[in-house]
């Protein structure tokens, strides 16, 4: 026996492992498709990748940015796609009804809501469901979520609203980044990935205002992937039908950051499974442009719009296979980009 086997076993934990057998904490052995394969990419370097299945995933951005709607829509093709499959919904604004659910097709008989107030509130449920879930047998896909953490309050906060002091509450940043120390590794032992939902606001003081994510440090820390979102109004005529959404990296473990992929949320459909991808395949030489059309490699020539709106007859298995190939010079770390070859 190695002294490293032996240090395993004096460790006495069932989740330290020698590094070549594999580090069951930390080794991503499936993504939770987000339905969307350019979201896909940005999160994995995959088109059929997505959320890793037991890391934490930020999605921040500004009011009115779709943060719920975006969550949800993940939420729905999550549960298409896994059958016997759960989400647990951890949520602080009152904004998730059963009516919204019911119009975006989500599955409400494997959603469960659980109404959180404070720091201390969510995290002490979500450990003890954590908990729970581990003694499982026969574990079934679960997805959580927390929308929103920047709308928690803490203890300290409601008592002293209830007796009316004024004071400030310096225990909430502490609270947070204790919640995330306390959750991260569970969250990862159990195979369960996290979305959380956050505000973002303008960081002033210095020359150019950059972005920050409010909550302190402590979700920046726990956080594998953090995505700041951005949006436009998508119209047919004169009809807004939903928003395109810009979602940019601004923290990952797994793929470069500050990359940048628009995708498509409407309002009947939810997250459109193609829309950016004729973007990546142009960049990358696979589909020319010219005017305002796209050249195809059989040399059809169409518009955008009639190729999203009948994809699957553009979209062909060898096209879907280059764009793939692209994505991963594009977002993986240690892939050579057009950028890079063109420098």
């Amino acid at each position: 026996m190695t002294f490293l086997s032996r240090a395993k076993t004096i460790a006495d934990n069932p989740y330290a492992s020698i590094a070549v057998d594999g580090i069951d904490t930390a080794d991503i052995d499936e993504y939770v498709d987000t339905g969307c394969y350019t979201l896909n990419a940005l999160l994995s370097g995959d088109i059929k990748g997505g959320l890793p299945s037991n890391k934490i995933t930020a999605i921040a951005g500004e009011s009115s940015t779709g943060k719920t709607f975006f969550t949800l829509g993940i939420c729905k093709h999550f549960l298409d796609n896994n059958i016997k499959g759960s989400v647990i919904y951890f949520e602080s604004e009152s904004a998730v009804t059963q009516a919204m659910l019911d119009a975006r097709e989500v599955p409400t008989d494997r959603f469960l809501v659980i109404p959180v107030t404070t720091v201390q509130e969510f995290a002490n449920q979500c450990s003890k469901i954590i908990a729970e879930y581990e003694k499982e047998s026969e574990k079934t896909p679960l997805l959580m979520c927390l929308d929103s953490l920047g709308n928690l309050s803490t203890t300290k906060e409601m008592e002293d609203t209830t007796s009316g002091s004024d004071k400030r509450d310096m225990t909430r940043a502490p609270a947070l980044k204790g919640a995330f120390r306390v959750l991260t590794l569970r969250l990862a032992r159990a195979g369960i990935p996290m979305i959380v939902t956050n505000h973002t606001y303008d960081q002033i003081g210095s020359m150019f205002p950059t972005k920050e994510m409010g909550g302190g440090s402590g979700l920046k820390y726990a956080a594998s992937s953090i995505l700041f979102l951005s949006k436009k109004k998508e119209k047919v005529g004169n009809v807004v039908v939903g928003n395109i959404i810009h979602c940019k990296t601004h923290k990952s473990r797994l793929t470069k950051e500050n990359r940048i992929v628009d995708v498509l949320l409407t309002y009947d459909k939810g997250l459109d499974r193609y829309y950016g991808l004729l973007d990546i395949a142009e960049k990358y030489g696979i589909i020319k442009k010219v005017s305002n059309r796209y050249e195809f490699p059989d040399g059809g020539k169409h518009y955008g719009k009639a190729v999203y709106a009948d994809p699957e007859k553009f979209f062909t298995d060898d096209i879907m296979d280059g764009i793939n190939a692209a994505c991963k010079k594009e977002f993986l770390y240690g892939q050579v980009g057009v950028e890079e070859l063109d420098g």
